[in-house]
């Protein structure tokens, strides 16, 4: 099975690790998503459900993003932490549909919240997180001017736009059972339904915010890119690891069917019979893929250096992050927000 290694941090230039400044900014998110998650009176099959996945923790890297991006390119007042609130409950509250979309078992280490609760009461939880996500958002520009809250919307419905396609993608290749994928898919996907959500809009926030909408977002798009999707390999990969602290279910991707890079890659490179096999088992139903046929296709992909070619594939997207970071940021003088960026790269690969 995949296991994180050395050798691809090897080729990433190092940098100071992120942690001390992702608890700080973690705990700050975390009052203000107390404050407009409480309800002084509250729904007993809605409000604990919204809790739920916030409560559980996570790593608040994207709320991170939004808090240094707002120091680096200005300064982080209340605006910008609302503005990291509402990444953080949007995420969440994508968090809460994709599981129902994949049936996926588990999320953080727990049972997933329709396990728990039933699909339509969290569909409906989902739901109502992502219009409490607006709430601080709004609250942030109130205040700030029609033009930078123009800049907020602005980039908000590109990012909802360019996320929802990459989920299109990523379903609509399992639904139609779309077999013939090229890498290139796979990168236009993860740019689409990891990056964009998950490192360009909360970099794009925090710089209008922190800035007062002075600072051109379009200068992080190409950092967030090459970050995101070396997130969403690093993270593929650790789906086929027993890494205890990954929190979902082991080789969930494999019973799902979800089109990685190795996947792609293990396809491309297996014989005609086993190719067959491949195409076979991609057409089954979840319930239908047995445990004999996961591991067998998970040890081709070790067989046919799938997991090798991706750790390297990773490493090339992690490098070309940092050559894109210098293009975003390097003008600004060193700092320990841009520290903290800059160590996301590795961090990407270390993160626990």
């Amino acid at each position: 099975m995949a296991t994180r290694g050395q050798d691809r941090l090897e080729m990433i230039h190092p940098s100071l690790p992120p942690d001390g400044l992702l608890a700080r900014y973690s705990a700050a998110t975390k009052g203000q998503l107390r404050r407009y998650l409480e309800n002084d009176s509250p729904e007993p099959f809605l409000d604990p459900l919204l809790a739920e996945y916030p409560d559980r923790g996570g790593k608040m890297m994207r709320p991170a993003i939004c808090i240094a991006n707002a120091r680096i390119f200005g300064e982080a007042r209340e605006e910008v932490y609302r503005c990291a609130a509402a990444v953080e409950l949007l995420h969440n509250a994508l968090l809460i549909h994709d599981d129902v979309q994949d049936g996926s078992d588990m999320r953080r280490g727990r049972p997933t919240l329709h396990a728990i609760h039933g699909m339509p009461l969290a569909i409906n939880a989902g739901d109502a997180l992502l219009f409490t996500a607006f709430r601080p958002l709004l609250d942030a520009v109130r205040t700030m001017g029609s033009d930078v809250g123009r800049q907020v919307l602005d980039v908000t419905m590109t990012m909802a736009r360019q996320t929802a396609e990459g989920q299109a993608l990523e379903l609509g290749w399992r639904d139609r059972n779309v077999t013939d994928l090229a890498e290139a898919d796979y990168f236009r996907m993860a740019l689409k339904k990891t990056a964009w959500m998950g490192m360009i809009w909360p970099a794009q926030l925090g710089l209008i915010v922190g800035s007062w909408g002075r600072a051109d977002p379009q200068r992080v798009i190409g950092f967030g890119h090459f970050l995101g999707i070396a997130f969403q390999i690093e993270d593929d990969l650790r789906n086929l690891s027993e890494d205890p602290g990954y929190g979902k279910e082991q080789n969930g991707d494999l019973y799902e069917a979800k089109r990685t890079l190795m996947l792609v890659h293990v396809r491309n490179a297996a014989s005609v019979n086993e190719r067959k096999r491949i195409d076979t088992f991609l057409g089954l139903t979840r319930d239908q893929r047995t445990d004999a046929d996961v591991l067998w296709l998970a040890a081709l992909m070790e067989r046919k250096g799938s997991i090798a070619y991706a750790r390297k594939v990773a490493a090339a997207m992690a490098g070309a992050a940092l050559q894109e970071f210098e293009q975003a940021y390097g003008d600004i003088g060193d700092c320990e927000d841009r520290q903290f960026l800059a160590g996301l790269v590795r961090w990407v690969f270390d993160r626990p």
